[in-house]
């Protein structure tokens, strides 16, 4: 019934649709602990964390009761022209914990909404001053979200190059991609710092990933290159914006990324994990010196003119200052460090495979690059439909994992046990034994 219903209905994201309509589909009925059961009865472990924003896995008491005692309180409230408890207890809570001195937060309700924010920001900080800097550098491989700004300081071509049209000119830089590039180590650094060196006058801000470039690829950064990033920008007067959506909040063994190389951005933006993956909310820090950039008399237009209807909902406020309670009270990055290490042990006896031609980690999550030629380096493209088979065969095995075409993610809630862990590593072994032998048995059809 209900399968019928959603390919009636229902407009999936990023996905095309003609094969979801001719395809079998899963319809999720409820969650609990780490698995999805659909509604069939048939139990799934979540293995990428509802889209790498699930903490606790399903039906965590403390987060649920979070939300049931606030919507008894106050459903929503506007932050234009009011403020709500939730939303001051949360601002506070993120600024004592947040790196530097980043102690200002503005609410929004998605990633790409809080790269919107933090654009505008950093091109008024320099209007305000009556500065005119209106370029925004980025890199290659860099995803950023989906609204038009976000677009357009992103560098995955294969999502954004039908809405060319729609997007701001902004400057690109390479990437960081040890595995594909052909230079020699930091090679990329030399390059912003030419890329800055040129346009250092008009350019207002820096923004990537910090520290891996998730959605690009799951393309760790090597050391000392967010670093230097940072070091560059200081020297030319460039705000640095660190993008923390997927990265933050211990993803990658520490709270906040920046802290591996000891950064600290002028903005970040936070969002997934926030709430522990309940319900949507993102925020954007910034620092006491950028905030007073835009205070003055009404008249003067200095404000920061962004606001959405639901930005500061206390009942997402709630549950994601309830979350950020539960990371000290369950103390749990420090238990993470154990299933970090078995990961990343893990995923190296993927290298067995002849078509695994990268294994990146960095914290709790992995991303394996599958190839046709292990030796050449070629890529399975999107022709091959690599994606489907790696969502296809980890269902099999009871797992769910959405790839990034040719790279199998496994970014797993971070509170999952270790049992449930071994699963998720069984299931992509299975996964990749069974490409492998396809490809094999193919020879040259792919």
């Amino acid at each position: 019934m209900f399968e019928d219903l959603d390919k009636s209905y229902l407009w999936h994201p990023y996905t095309q649709m003609r094969d979801w309509i001719e395809g079998d589909v899963v319809v999720v009925e409820r969650g609990e602990g780490f698995y999805l059961i659909d509604t069939k009865g048939r139990k799934y472990v979540d293995g990428v964390a509802s889209i790498w924003c699930n903490v606790w896995g399903h039906g965590k008491k403390e987060l649920v009761n979070a939300i049931i005692e606030q919507t008894k309180k106050l459903q929503h409230s506007t932050l234009l022209g009011l403020s709500n408890i939730p939303a001051v207890l949360l601002a506070k809570k993120l600024a004592e914990i947040s790196p530097g001195n980043l102690s200002k937060v503005f609410y929004t309700e998605n990633g790409a909404s809080a790269v919107e924010v933090a654009l505008k920001m950093a091109i008024q900080y320099w209007k305000n001053q009556g500065i005119d800097k209106n370029l925004i550098i980025s890199l290659e491989n860099g995803y950023h979200g989906d609204t038009a700004g976000a677009m357009s300081v992103s560098g995955t071509e294969f999502f954004f190059s039908q809405y060319e049209s729609l997007l701001f000119k902004s400057l690109k830089a390479p990437s960081p991609y040890c595995y594909r590039c052909t230079k020699e180590c930091m090679w990329c650094v030399e390059k912003f710092a030419e890329i800055v060196e040129k346009r250092r006058d008009e350019i207002a801000a820096a923004i990537l990933e910090s520290m891996v470039q998730m959605a690009g690829g799951g393309i760790v950064f090597p050391k000392g290159y967010l670093k230097e990033i940072e070091k560059i920008c200081r020297e030319n007067e460039i705000l640095l914006i660190l993008d923390e959506i997927a990265t933050g909040l211990g993803r990658t063994g520490k709270m906040f990324a920046c802290e591996h190389e000891g950064v600290v951005p002028d903005i970040m933006t936070l969002g997934k994990m926030l709430s522990g993956g309940y319900l949507p909310i993102s925020a954007v820090l910034t620092n006491d010196e950028i905030f007073e950039k835009f205070l003055g008399e009404y008249h003067e237009g200095k404000m920061l003119a962004h606001g959405h209807t639901f930005t500061g909902n206390p009942i997402t406020c709630s549950v994601a200052l309830r979350n950020l309670e539960l990371y000290e009270e369950e103390k749990l990055l420090d238990r993470l460090k154990e299933k970090i290490d078995y990961l990343s042990k893990a995923v190296k006896g993927f290298e067995e495979y002849s078509i695994v031609g990268d294994i990146r980690s960095l914290g709790f999550f992995a991303a394996i690059e599958l190839v046709k030629d292990k030796e050449s380096k070629e890529p399975f493209t999107a022709e091959d439909k690599i994606n489907y088979k790696i969502t296809r065969y980890a269902l099999e095995k009871g797992v769910f994992l959405r790839p990034i075409v040719n790279i199998l993610f496994i970014v797993p809630p971070l509170a999952v046990d270790l049992q449930t862990l071994e699963k998720i590593i069984d299931a992509a072994n299975y996964v990749l034994s069974r490409i492998e032998d396809e490809h094999r048995g193919a020879g040259n059809q792919y």
